[in-house]
């Protein structure tokens, strides 16, 4: 064995590649939670009104959309490592431009430069470690990047809080709301610089008949037995795919799509992001005083980061489905008991709690598996283009769910509570899917997964 293939060089070359998902996660996870620091200083800063205020909001959401569904293709036709390359400019331009708008405009279209990047990194770096990490380890490597995206929320809260101590109001509105979102750029470098010593996915060097480099590369992560039974197996099916779209359509793969659409589209009509963006007006009402939106925002990222960590422990062990399972089951009980409680006019810790447990449940389930998930089941050749799919669904999803929770909260014919039991009720619906059409996926290679569609 050569120097290039010693476990020490194996797990460094796997370690380097996780942390670039990771910072990948980060940055998703800070450009989503920065805006909410800064909308107040924007707001006085631009003279926004509430429709205004509502397009700041959404501005990044609106450009995931997109992201998502071309870096699919750019993926499966440039490789994943340029796409990374993509994602990481994309995120260092929008934190320049937003630091520096003359109009709201400029901000709205510095705003949707950084969407653009959301929406691609979330698609890309799920397939770029299940890509390369062994089967053994490809669920708890790829928790890291929804472990990123919770750090960089959660780590947002502390950053937009030092910023803004920094000066006062006038200050604030004048300079603080930029340095809040140019800060972006200090990861976004760092990402940039990162991809400079990873490797290419070995399983699209293989699709596109590079051969050797991916031969090389798998291993440095896993050896050369390793490499061997993964270039084995990845050729033997790469011979019945085209690569085409449509492809995604064929029979062979039509569950496959229907499972990741639907596991993306449960996780946000279960509400979590109703929790995210609106847990100052939750936590107001339950009657806590938790009423500003520093604690309630701490408290939600701080119980999403720890239960992250729950998934990374058990993902591989326990596997996909007893995770999803329970945490679904859990999710519907809490939300059943959020809704009941507010029917019923009770208020206080108890309430609270059950919104912390719903938030839990999510965070050691469908917040890491439902990625997981999707970037293990489809075909190589056509993976990029199907996890754009499962991307743009929820991205989708998630503009609808932060769209009309107001709504479905503050109108008086419907309220807080019919709007938790609905979202219980697609919890239920998620828990009733998963346990009929999920398979597991713990310890499969990808070509082994790829393979099983078939024999359904």
């Amino acid at each position: 064995m050569n120097a290039t293939t010693t476990p020490q060089t194996r797990s460094s070359s796997l370690a380097l590649v996780t942390l670039v998902a990771a910072t990948g996660g980060f940055l998703f996870g800070y450009d989503t939670a920065v805006i909410n620091g800064a909308n107040q200083y924007l707001k006085a800063h631009f003279h926004l009104d509430a429709m205004q205020e509502g397009i700041a909001g959404a501005s990044a959401i609106l450009g995931c959309i997109p992201g998502a569904m071309f870096a699919g293709f750019l993926s499966d036709r440039f490789g994943r490592r340029k796409v990374l390359f993509l994602c990481a400019i994309l995120y260092a331009v929008s934190g320049l431009l937003s630091a520096i708008p003359r109009t709201f405009t400029e901000f709205l279209v510095a705003r949707f430069i950084s969407g653009l990047g959301i929406g691609a990194s979330s698609m890309i770096c799920p397939i770029y470690i299940a890509e390369l990490a062994p089967a053994a380890k490809r669920g708890r490597l790829g928790s890291l990047f929804q472990l990123g995206i919770v750090v960089g929320i959660f780590l947002t809260l502390f950053i937009n809080g030092r910023i803004q101590g920094l000066g006062d109001e006038a200050w604030n509105a004048a300079s603080g709301w930029r340095w809040m979102l140019g800060a972006e750029v200090a990861p976004a470098a760092l990402l940039l610089a990162l991809l400079f010593f990873v490797p290419e996915s070995p399983r699209w060097l293989l699709s596109v008949g590079r051969d050797d480099e991916a031969r090389r590369i798998l291993e440095s992560v896993g050896g050369p037995e390793h490499a061997q039974q993964e270039i084995t197996a990845v050729r033997a099916v790469l011979g019945g795919e085209e690569g085409r779209f449509s492809e995604l359509f064929h029979a062979r793969f039509r569950r496959p799509l229907i499972v990741a659409m639907l596991v993306m589209a449960f996780s946000q009509f279960s509400g979590i992001n109703a929790i995210i963006y609106y847990s100052t007006k939750i936590f107001a009402s339950a009657g806590v005083g938790v009423n500003d939106a520093f604690t309630s925002s701490a408290i939600i990222g701080l119980v999403n980061l720890l239960f992250t960590f729950l998934a990374i422990a058990f993902v591989d062990k326990a596997g996909r489905r007893p995770l999803l399972l329970i945490g679904l089951t859990v999710q519907v009980l809490a939300e059943g008991t959020v809704g009941w409680m507010f029917h019923a006019g009770y208020s206080g810790w108890p309430l609270l709690v059950a919104v912390i447990a719903f938030t839990a449940a999510f965070a050691m389930a469908m917040g890491p598996i439902s990625w997981i998930l999707c970037s293990e089941i489809f075909p190589t050749k056509v993976r990029g283009r199907a996890m754009s799919v499962a991307t743009f669904v929820i991205w989708t999803s998630c503009y609808i769910v932060a769209q009309t929770f107001p709504m479905l909260n503050d109108n008086p014919a419907i309220g807080p509570a019919i709007t938790f039991w609905v979202y219980g009720a697609c919890s239920l619906a998620s828990l009733v899917f998963v346990a009929a059409m999920v398979p597991e996926t713990k310890g499969r290679s990808l070509e082994e997964i790829e393979t099983s569609w078939g024999r359904r």
